[in-house]
């Protein structure tokens, strides 16, 4: 744990019918903006989530080294009714969800109704022999949009869907292409001190095989089932560290339980009279909340004047957590974040409602490594003036990782699906959390009394 006198410089500046186009309906997605949703919604119909984080996994950015070497089932089975559509129609099925919902500053090539129209008329020209032609015609469609997270799902993939839980060893794996074009898994989340991590698991390794059987080549949701089983059970897993190795093997034992995230201090800082509480936050998963709120509550009662809430290396975790986390320290009606995009099930405002546990002066450490939900927790206390941030710019955006998007999943007509980037969080000032990062107010910790004066030149300016 840093501690608080470590502050690192700043770094340099649907419902089924016929889909043929005259009068198919666009599929509708249920619109659950949060992962928690995805481990209840049945494998039917479409599915809304956010991939900022997954259950209770904290979704890490891929520190990319140098190139120095060469859910739960509901029980009801997805329904396949391959014999009712054609491929052409299923292309076009396809083809019409990206076109009414995709959010075009999400890939990184150009996108506009008049290129995806023409894209249709190109792909449509001739006929579609097979259904795997099908599907892959819309694998290379949908990567055209230069948008990693727009995907197809093969019907096998999409049942799994409802499976798609990581937190038996605490890890979160990611299908990643290599140089050649093949796809590597490599480990883009873990739960602090969770199994995996413990084991010696580390950020960015590639995961080679599990209970001795080879995983190159298979697909995350395949080998994520074969990571699963019940608490307190073993698995043996193989992983090469970073690019160049070495490979390790490494008997995990699984554990389903949640563990508190929140640690906490009182202390007395030099030339003060009061005390801080210090609350360390390390990911934001099922029990962030609670464990907070019974934190915050014994140093209150402890004698605390102000609190240092420490969000550095906070990768993020649940999205609803952190979004409930901060609804703590807002007033009734404050912003928490707002979700775009161009569908309205998307546009939404999240909102406290109900008034803040605490009302005394809140610091806020973040670095380069605070992301994901930290993030909105750092922006909604920052843009409603319930907190200095003090640190460095936190993670913002990189191209291998979704950070502030929001995607969601749907069945087409064969039973297989896609995933489309519908939206993303924008701060309640208005930042887009897919942007730069969030930019500190101090680099160091300020006194009591100059956080003071900050946040009531805050409110006062807010108010004008």
């Amino acid at each position: 744990m840093l501690p608080l006198s470590y502050a690192p410089p700043l770094p340099p500046p649907q419902s089924r019918q016929n889909p043929s186009p005259s009068h198919k309906p666009k599929p509708q997605p249920c619109v659950f903006l949060f992962p928690a949703a995805l481990r209840t919604a049945a494998a039917a119909a479409a599915i809304s989530f956010s991939l900022l984080a997954g259950n209770a996994v904290a979704v890490a950015p891929v520190e990319q080294p140098p190139e120095l070497c060469r859910g739960q089932d509901d029980g009801r089975e997805v329904e396949v009714k391959a014999e009712t559509v054609t491929n052409e129609q299923l292309v076009e099925e396809a083809w019409e969800v990206v076109n009414e919902g995709f959010l075009p500053d999400a890939g990184s090539r150009p996108w506009s109704p008049e290129l995806w129209m023409q894209r249709k008329q190109d792909i449509l020209q001739g006929s579609i022999k097979s259904r795997s032609r099908a599907h892959d015609i819309i694998t290379k469609m949908l990567a055209s949009l230069g948008d990693p997270y727009t995907r197809f799902l093969s019907s096998s993939d999409f049942s799994k869907m409802s499976k798609y839980d990581m937190t038996g060893i605490g890890l979160n794996i990611r299908e990643i292409p290599d140089d050649n074009g093949s796809l590597r898994l490599v480990v883009l989340g873990l739960i602090l001190d969770g199994p995996a991590n413990s084991a010696g698991v580390r950020q960015g390794d590639e995961l080679l095989s599990v209970n001795g059987s080879d995983v190159r080549g298979k697909s995350a949701f395949d080998v994520s089932s074969m990571l699963q089983g019940p608490k307190e059970t073993f698995v043996t897993i193989k992983v090469k560290h970073g690019n160049c190795g070495p490979v390790e093997s490494m008997k995990v034992q699984r554990q389903m339980a949640a563990r508190t995230p929140i640690f906490y201090r009182l202390e007395k800082r030099d030339n003060e009279n009061s005390s801080v509480g210090y609350i360390h936050i390390k990911e934001f998963n099922a029990v962030a909340k609670k464990d907070l709120v019974s934190a915050l509550k014994r140093l209150q009662n402890s004698g605390a004047s102000y609190f240092v809430l420490d969000l550095r290396d906070n990768l993020g975790g649940l999205v609803q957590a952190g979004i409930e986390i901060a609804k703590l320290f807002l007033n009734k009606g404050d912003t928490v974040i707002y979700t775009t995009g161009r569908d309205r099930q998307v546009q939404n405002t999240i909102v406290a409602d109900s008034g803040p546990l605490v009302t005394t002066p809140v610091m806020v450490l973040v670095n380069n490594r605070t992301a994901s939900a930290s993030e909105i927790v750092a922006s909604a206390l920052h843009d409603n003036c319930k907190a200095v941030l003090v640190g460095e710019r936190t993670f913002g955006k990189v191209p291998m990782i979704l950070q502030g998007l929001i995607q969601s999943v749907f069945e087409l007509h064969d039973g297989s699906g896609i995933v489309v980037t519908v939206g993303k969080y924008v701060t309640p000032n208005h930042k887009d959390i897919n942007g730069d990062g969030i930019k500190p107010d101090y680099r160091r910790l300020p006194d009591l009394n100059e956080a003071r004066d900050y946040l009531l030149r805050c409110q006062s300016k807010k108010l004008s």
